[in-house]
């Protein structure tokens, strides 16, 4: 049976994408060391996210943008993003695990496995591609808008973050629908 794991990074960040990996591992090519993204160290994500690229059967990356989040509300664009990875998946996956508590609408079998990406091989590699493709972009947005730390952060509400949104009022990347930056913008 071919299987796919899905799993998202960038939920809960004020700013940027939501990003969503899906990977069909190949047994015949197994990758030491999967695990939850965040439990890798990046140079470890980094190693495994060239791997994963190298040898699973197939993989993609969706990247869901702040406006469209904003638009459909966080939840709805995830689900967007995975049902998009998925549909983009060659070979077609006959059964899709996704980490967490919700499953999108795909073509075929879905089950949603709390906690999946420690427990499912292919949900931890699609979670490593998602949050090794959002950190370079977020490095990116850095580079447009440094003096939010993005570089640092991610885009997530830390303190540096909420300081210089205070400071500098919302980018274009800020999440509108999100409460800090709602707030922001009503300051300014």
């Amino acid at each position: 049976m071919i299987q796919a794991g899905v799993d998202e990074a960038g939920r809960g960040p004020l700013a940027g994408p939501v990003v969503v990996g899906a990977v069909i591992l190949d047994a015949r090519r197994p990758i030491e060391g999967l695990a939850d993204s965040k439990r890798l160290t990046a140079r470890r994500r980094e190693l495994l996210d060239v791997e994963i690229r190298q040898h699973a059967l197939a993989w993609h990356v969706e990247v869901v943008d702040a406006e469209t989040i904003d638009r459909v509300n966080i939840l709805q664009a995830t689900m967007l993003g995975m049902q998009r990875a998925v549909e983009r998946l060659d070979p077609s996956p006959e059964l899709v695990l996704v980490d967490g508590n919700r499953a999108p609408r795909v073509a075929c079998a879905c089950r949603a496995i709390v906690k999946g990406d420690q427990l499912e091989p292919a949900i931890s590699a699609a979670s490593i591609l998602a949050k090794v493709h959002r950190d370079r972009l977020m490095q990116a947005l850095h580079q447009s808008f440094p003096d939010y730390g993005f570089d640092r952060h991610k885009g997530y509400p830390t303190r540096a973050h909420l300081e210089a949104l205070a400071r500098n009022g919302p980018c274009p990347q800020h999440r509108r629908s999100f409460a800090p930056v709602r707030e922001a913008l009503s300051s300014s």
